[in-house]
């Protein structure tokens, strides 16, 4: 098993890509730590991890809350000891065109999906730097390239390469490796609540001509929590059945 006895915390773990990774990871021997808002959804994978065999830790926890990030970590160390594994999949979208878009949309989308990550990685760093090996993969989107109605999720999306980029620089040194994935068209709740006809349209956007399942994009984020990825870091990988081929 691939992440045998590896402690990994996945945020937005209760729906979509987070909880098909939560699962993926369990399958793998991980010890699961879902952190999400919604305390009934938490506990439902938790359980459904541990009707699999599996080690699950069901935390809610709002990314955006420096106290509550911190308090989750807290709870992963005191249950599982420590953290090997960090996947930053919490995300928002507060879609508008620009002249329409509020401060407060502009606010919500960046303080989840750009300044949780920071809150998380603040949380987690320090621990995986100290024991010399850790594993963090950031959730991106093909929307970091650009998307009308979306200059508030590109911003952050695109935000979290750079950061990526710099973070894996900064802890290579120190045994940690930091990757990002950017999904293109998953059928997950978000893309299942935009009308068919603009569905139909991004799925024939791709080579493939479908939208992704959550399942593919969780082995992707595998691939980059395993060991299997231990000399590639500062890179972010295109899941989007070939939208775009730089």
């Amino acid at each position: 098993m691939r992440l045998k006895d590896k402690v990994a915390i996945v945020t937005g773990g209760a729906n979509g890509i987070g909880e098909a990774t939560c699962y993926r990871f369990a399958q793998e021997g991980a010890k699961v730590v879902i952190a999400d808002l919604k305390e009934d959804e938490v506990k439902k994978v938790e359980q459904k991890i541990k009707d699999m065999g599996g080690e699950a830790l069901g935390v809610v926890c709002n990314v955006a809350d420096k106290a509550s990030v911190d308090a989750m970590v807290q709870k992963t160390v005191d249950t599982f000891g420590t953290v090997d594994i960090l996947i930053n999949n919490a995300g928002i979208t507060r879609d508008a065109i620009f002249h329409k878009m509020t401060e407060e949309q502009w606010d919500q989308v960046f303080d989840v999906n750009l300044k949780g990550v920071f809150y998380c990685c603040k949380a987690v760093v320090p621990i995986m730097r100290d024991k010399g090996y850790g594993r963090i993969v950031n959730i991106s989107s093909v929307s970091r390239f650009g998307n009308p109605g979306q200059a508030n999720y590109s911003a952050t999306k695109a935000g979290l390469v750079g950061f990526t980029r710099t973070m894996a620089k900064e802890l290579g040194p120190k045994g940690v490796t930091m990757n990002a994935i950017a999904p293109g068209s998953i059928e997950t709740a978000m893309f299942l609540a935009v009308p068919e006809k603009i569905r139909e349209v991004a799925a024939r956007a791709n080579a493939l001509q479908r939208p992704g399942t959550v399942e593919e994009v969780a082995n992707a984020i595998l691939f980059f929590a395993s060991d299997e990825s231990s000399y590639i870091t500062g890179q972010c990988l295109q899941v989007d059945g070939g939208v775009m081929m730089p």
